[in-house]
């Protein structure tokens, strides 16, 4: 069984940083894509950033892309998101997600094929 435990979520000021955790279990990182899905305070899904062991590739959103950076512990078999400069629109509950790259790319949620519960993380002004 799949299991995603995502962990790291926190309350910080704009321009902080927050690293999240994602520990995968049941899961072979060549197997799918995994990353991160944001949901925000409007309830919109947005795909935030997420890699494909694969097919050697990586994606962020443009609304975090270099200020986010996606990495991974083979060992721990755990995935990271660190994040900085953090921004108030930055503010959602973080679930990390299984499924296809492409999903990922245009924020089809449902089209994960496994996630966990969510992080929150939350920016102040």
């Amino acid at each position: 069984e799949v299991q995603l435990q995502a962990s790291g979520g926190g309350l910080v000021q704009s321009g902080g940083s927050l690293r999240l955790s994602c520990a995968a279990s049941g899961f072979a990182f060549d197997e799918a894509a995994i990353g991160w899905f944001r949901q925000t305070p409007d309830k919109e899904y947005e795909g935030v950033s997420c890699w494909s062991s694969r097919d050697g590739i990586t994606y962020y959103a443009d609304s975090v892309k270099g200020r986010f950076t996606i990495s991974s512990d083979s060992a721990k078999n755990t995935v990271y998101l660190q994040m900085d400069n953090l921004k108030p629109e930055d503010t959602a509950t973080y679930y990390c997600a299984v499924g296809p790259f492409e999903q990922f790319l245009v924020s089809h949620w449902l089209g994960m094929h496994y996630w966990g519960e969510g992080t929150q993380v939350t920016v102040s002004s």
